[in-house]
């Protein structure tokens, strides 16, 4: 645990020496989420395989390094590239950029990620932001010796997504024209895709969407008091009746083309904290 906390000051120690100080929002961009960064002005930018004890991102679709810089007139650092459980990592290096956020003066979480459509009513290239979730990972970030010592391990889920900064989403969208539904996340293990049983058991436990990441890290940032906003962009729609074998590019390509509403999302919102 010692070596824990240990391993957290020193990466937080070497960011804040090689220039990254006082951000106000962490950004965690997922998959073909990765053009927010075109709409910094960098001040910064690490590898990931640069900072001590971080862990490294491996799907080839996420990039692998910490950016810092100014976003709507605020220092934001971000992390182009996230880590799941399905690369082998355990609930600790997953969160672990979270915890360094923290520790870099964040005061505010903004998720973005990719998710597949339970609710059949949502479609895919539609934004959803996340107003609940269901963990169905199998375990939890906080159930590690010494988890204490950061913050309450009976962290309050009553409301893991910040009601006010997504008061601020839903206008924005509105007053851009953006539609954006709100649902229940269910995070899953993966990586591989979900059966049929599997879909219909989401309906059953009324999710509206499903995906392999973010959960982790909400429940982090509630244990460290860190509001904290997510969106889903839905790049597939996952009807058990009528299921179509899934196409990974096309994924990656409708999270592209939606991407544009989520920038404008998240920029117009940066503005407002």
């Amino acid at each position: 645990m010692i070596m824990k906390k240990q391993q957290l000051q020193e990466t937080i120690d070497f960011l804040k020496s090689n220039g990254i100080t006082n951000p106000q929002i962490g950004i965690v961009l997922g998959t073909g989420l990765g053009k927010l960064v075109d709409e910094i002005s960098i001040e910064k930018e690490i590898q990931y395989s640069e900072i001590p004890h971080f862990p490294q991102a491996t799907v080839e679709f996420h990039s692998g390094k910490l950016i810092y810089g100014e976003l709507s007139g605020k220092k934001v650092v971000v992390m182009s590239g996230r880590f799941h459980l399905y690369e082998g990592y355990n609930l600790w290096e997953v969160t672990y950029g979270i915890r360094t956020m923290h520790g870099l003066g964040i005061s505010t979480l903004l998720i973005s990620n990719a998710a597949g459509a339970i609710n059949l009513s949502y479609k895919k290239g539609d934004l959803m932001l996340l107003e609940d979730h269901l963990n169905l990972q199998g375990g939890s970030p906080l159930a590690f010796k010494g988890a204490n010592e950061f913050g309450n391990i009976f962290a309050d889920m009553l409301e893991p997504y910040s009601k006010k900064i997504n008061k601020k989403l839903k206008e924005i969208a509105t007053s851009n024209d953006i539609q954006l539904h709100e649902g229940m996340y269910a995070s899953v293990v993966g990586p591989q895709l979900e059966t049929r049983a599997e879909y219909r058991m989401l309906q059953i436990l009324e999710a509206d969407a499903v995906g392999m990441s973010t959960v982790p890290e909400v429940i982090v940032a509630k244990q460290i008091g860190l509001p904290c906003a997510a969106v889903s962009v839905l790049t597939d729609e996952c009807d058990p009746k009528n299921l179509q074998p899934v196409n990974i590019a096309e994924i990656i390509e409708v999270a592209g083309k939606a991407e544009p509403k989520m920038i404008t999302l998240f920029k117009e919102l940066i503005l407002k904290l």
